[in-house]
C-alpha cells in the first residue's frame, strides 16, 4: 500500500482522547497505519507515495455502523404503516425465499451505501439462513468492496409453533445453529489489532431463540473470545413478550442468560428502565441506537442522553434497510442528535456528542481501540467530505457541527484500511451502475415471488 499524505486539511476532527480540532495540518500514513498527525513542516510530505491536498476539506476518522441487515435492501418500503412484529410478519414469508445470491448482492449494495456515506465499518446481523444462504455470501461482499467487517453470525429457532414469532419455515435447528456459528468463527474470525474480518455471535431476539440458545451462543462466544450482539427492549410487545414468557424484564433476563458484559452489546434498547440502564453501565454492556427504524415503526424514543450521563457504551446503527429506509450513517447520526431534543431539552444530545456515537462510541461497542478516532497508531481509515456543498454554505464557521446540522452530503474521499475507496466521490472498487441493476432485478423477484 506503500505512504500517503493528506496534507492541507482545512478542518480536521480527530475524535482523539483530547477531541482535537485542527486547522492546516496534514496526516501520514504508512500502508495501512496513521504515523502523524501535525502541521505541514513537521511532516515527511515530500516522500509519500500518494499525496491528496485537502484544503477544501473536512476530514474525520470512518463512521463506524453497529447494527444492519443488509439483506433487507431487496425488500424497502413495504410494511409501510406497521410495528415491529406486524412488519416482520408480512416481511418473513418473503425473506424465506433468499438465496445466496440475494444475501451476496444485498450485502454488496448495503456496504457501497454505507460507505457512501462516510462509514468504513460495519457490523451486520444476518439471522435468516434458509435454503443456500451462508454468513460467506456477505463476507465476501465485504472483501471485494474494501469495507472493514464484523459479521454477526445471526439465528432464529423459536417458530411459532413453539411460541415464538417467526413461522418456522425460517428457523433452524439449535444444534446446526452452534455448529455452524463455531464453523465461522474457526474460519473467519481474525483478533489481531486492524483486523478487517471478526465473527460475532448474535442469536436473533429474546422472541425468536429459545432461552438454551441464547445461553449456549454466550458460553461458545467466550469460549472463542468474540463478541455477542442481539436485538433488546426494541418497542413495548417486546416488554410485553419479555413479562409473559420469562417473568422478567428485559435486563433481567439478559443477564440471566448471561448476555451482559463488556463483550455485548444490544440494539434498540429504546425501553430500558433507569435500572436496565445502570445495570448496563455497571457491566460495560453496550448498546447500538438505531434512531430511524424507531421512528419509522414507532417503537419510540431511546433514552440516549440518560445513558450517555450513566456512561453507557453507546453506538449507531442504521439497522435494516426495510425499517430505516436508508443506510447513510452521517444522516443517523444527525436524526440520534435531533431526536434527543424532541422532549423538549434543545441540548439534549450536541453535534459533536452525535458524531461520537458514529466513531468513537461504535468502535467501544464493538470492543476495538484501532478505529474510530485520527491518531498515531490507529487505522487508516480516513474520511473526507467537501466544504464548498451547498449544505456547507453559511457554515464554515463550525464546519464539523454543520456536519450534522445541514443537509448530509456524501463522502469526497473514504480511505479504509491505507487504500482508497472513494475518490472525488467516486466508489473505486466495483461498478455501481451495474451492482444496482442487478440488486433492483433481484429485488423485483424476490418481492413477487418469482424465485
Amino acid at each position: 500500500m506503500g505512504t500517503l499524505l493528506l496534507k492541507n486539511i482545512h478542518t480536521l476532527a480527530t475524535l482523539d482522547n483530547q477531541r482535537r480540532e485542527l486547522s492546516n495540518v496534514s496526516i501520514y500514513i504508512e500502508n495501512n497505519v496513521i504515523t502523524a498527525v501535525g502541521n505541514l513542516d513537521a511532516m515527511p510530505f515530500h516522500s509519500a507515495d500518494t499525496v491528496i491536498d485537502l484544503s477544501n476539506h473536512i476530514v474525520l476518522p470512518g463512521l463506524i455502523n453497529t447494527h444492519h441487515h443488509m439483506y433487507q435492501s431487496l425488500t424497502r418500503v413495504l410494511a409501510q404503516d406497521n410495528e415491529l412484529f406486524d412488519w416482520l410478519k408480512i416481511l418473513y414469508p418473503i425473506w424465506a425465499n433468499l438465496h445466496g445470491n440475494h444475501i451476496y448482492v444485498s450485502a454488496k449494495l448495503a456496504m457501497a451505501e454505507l460507505i457512501l456515506s462516510g462509514c468504513t465499518t460495519s457490523s451486520d446481523h444476518l439471522y435468516i439462513f434458509p435454503n443456500d444462504v451462508k454468513l460467506e455470501d456477505e463476507i465476501r461482499a465485504a472483501e471485494e468492496i474494501g469495507m472493514r467487517f464484523h459479521a454477526a453470525r445471526g439465528s432464529m429457532s423459536l417458530g411459532e409453533s413453539k411460541g415464538g414469532l417467526p413461522p418456522d419455515s425460517v428457523v433452524e435447528e439449535e444444534r446446526a445453529i452452534l455448529k455452524d456459528t463455531q464453523r465461522v468463527i474457526e474460519t473467519y474470525h481474525d483478533s489481531d489489532r486492524y483486523s478487517m474480518l471478526q465473527v460475532v455471535v448474535a442469536p436473533c431476539s429474546p422472541f425468536s431463540v429459545t432461552v438454551d440458545l441464547m445461553r449456549e451462543s454466550a458460553d461458545l462466544a467466550r469460549a472463542y473470545d468474540v463478541h455477542l450482539h442481539t436485538h433488546l427492549a426494541e418497542n413495548s410487545k417486546d416488554i410485553d413478550f419479555s413479562l409473559e414468557m420469562f417473568n422478567q424484564r428485559p435486563g433481567e433476563y439478559a443477564e440471566s442468560v448471561g448476555w451482559v458484559g463488556d463483550d455485548v452489546w444490544h440494539a434498540h434498547c429504546v425501553k430500558l428502565d433507569k435500572n436496565e440502564i445502570k445495570q448496563f453501565a455497571h457491566t460495560g454492556t453496550g448498546v447500538c441506537h438505531c434512531p430511524s427504524s424507531n421512528m419509522r415503526l414507532a417503537s419510540g424514543i431511546a433514552p440516549i442522553r440518560q445513558m450517555i450521563d450513566q456512561r453507557v457504551k453507546v453506538g449507531l446503527g442504521v439497522d435494516g434497510s426495510a425499517s430505516n429506509d436508508a443506510g447513510h450513517l452521517l444522516n443517523e447520526a444527525r436524526q440520534a442528535m435531533l431526536l434527543q431534543r424532541v422532549n423538549g431539552n434543545p441540548s439534549g444530545l450536541s453535534a459533536r456528542e452525535a458524531l461520537e456515537l458514529a466513531t468513537i462510541g461504535s468502535a467501544s461497542v464493538l470492543g476495538r481501540d484501532d478505529i474510530g478516532a485520527i491518531a498515531v497508531g490507529m487505522s487508516a481509515d480516513i474520511i473526507a467530505y467537501r466544504l464548498d456543498s451547498v449544505g456547507f454554505a453559511g457554515a464554515l464557521h463550525d464546519p464539523i457541527a454543520g456536519l450534522l446540522f445541514g443537509q448530509s452530503p456524501t463522502v469526497d474521499l473514504s480511505i479504509i484500511n491505507g487504500k482508497i475507496v472513494v475518490q472525488d466521490g467516486h466508489l473505486l472498487t466495483l461498478d455501481l451502475p451495474v451492482l444496482i441493476e442487478e440488486h433492483n432485478k433481484l429485488s423485483k423477484q424476490l418481492i413477487n415471488g418469482d424465485v
